[in-house]
């Protein structure tokens, strides 16, 4: 029987692009050298306390699970799915061979299991038990039957029927959890931001800049001379630093190197520059910002909810009121 497995792309999905174009899925451990002659279980724990001594008995344990996992449980035949969330959809695939060692094919990560893409699901398509279960943070973890069900019903173009849905790993533990529901609750709120208007987006922004201890002022509606907030100290832009703020609320749709360009064309000598983008940036743009001469930031939607959640205490109750939280107590 066919098993499913769902392999994350990178820190943030950061290697999805590769995944796609490659035509595999791949995991970092890359300290352990090749695994292809690692024979047993054993082993493969003693190669990874060689590779990272540095890790306590729990992170061991977590990656030892995970890698052993890839290297010998997903096979040929097995479904895998990997999440763009820069387009808020989930790459859909075959494996097609076995596990391998190839350093250079997926940036630094080296451990490699070929393949074949056959489509992609909207995160937005599924039930909201799938983007539960779909939403843990784990690199790679199974999926039961049901969840492929789903998957594969949405791939033929069809409607499925809701069921509940759980992650098929009954040793899941305790902190892994944690975790886990912490990066669904993130999830949930980019559901939130995502539906906020323009204009609701570039107040959202704003407020969280209040609440990091800068005054702001926001463009009125209309031309706005490429940038659509200014922030700084005073909120008269003579104390440093002052910030040029520019905010697209699209989805789905990266912002590229031409919008970075046109933003840098607007900022003065002393001027940095924050470029918010709901739909992600292309690499070149970050390229870009990286080299240019003016300080330059990029916020995508996963650094936006990061620091709406890092400064949501001192966020003003009409910013609350757009996306408001409550807090969860976990045991410590």
């Amino acid at each position: 029987m066919k098993k499913g497995w769902m392999v994350r792309a990178g820190e943030a999905g950061r290697l999805i692009d590769d995944f796609e174009k490659v035509g595999c899925v791949a995991v970092g451990w890359d300290n352990m050298g090749d695994l292809t002659d690692v024979a047993s279980r054993e082993e493969m724990d003693e190669r990874l306390w060689e590779a990272y001594q540095e890790d306590n008995k729990a992170q061991h344990a977590k990656s030892l699970e995970q890698i052993y996992k890839f290297r010998f449980e997903i096979e040929k035949g097995d479904v895998v799915v990997s999440y763009n969330k820069t387009d808020r959809e989930y790459l859909v695939g075959e494996v097609t061979g076995e596990y391998k060692y190839e350093p250079g094919i997926v940036q630094d990560y080296k451990n490699i299991i070929p393949v074949n893409w056959i489509g992609k699901v909207s995160r937005d398509d599924l039930s909201i038990e799938s983007r539960n279960s779909l939403g843990a943070i784990q690199t790679l973890f199974s999926l039961n039957e049901d969840i492929l069900g789903e998957i594969k019903t949405l791939l033929k173009g069809e409607t499925p029927e809701g069921t509940p849905l759980e992650i098929a790993d009954e040793e899941i533990e305790f902190d892994i959890l944690k975790l886990n529901i912490i990066g669904r609750a993130n999830e949930f709120i980019k559901d939130k931001l995502l539906k906020l208007s323009w204009d609701e987006m570039q107040e959202f922004v704003a407020g969280i800049l209040r609440a990091m201890g800068y005054k702001t002022k926001v463009s009125s509606p209309g031309p706005d001379r490429g940038k659509d907030i200014i922030a700084s100290p005073d909120g008269l832009g003579i104390q440093q630093p002052r910030i040029k703020i520019q905010v697209k609320h699209r989805l789905k749709t990266r912002s590229g190197i031409e919008e970075i360009n046109s933003f840098l064309g607007v900022l003065l000598q002393n001027e940095v520059g924050l470029f918010v983008s709901t739909g992600g940036f292309s690499k070149d743009a970050y390229y870009k910002a990286e080299s240019a001469q003016n300080q330059l930031t990029l916020i995508d939607l996963d650094d936006l909810v990061k620091l709406y959640v890092q400064y949501y205490e001192s966020i003003d109750p009409d910013t609350k009121a757009l996306v408001p939280l409550i807090k969860v107590y976990w045991p410590a």
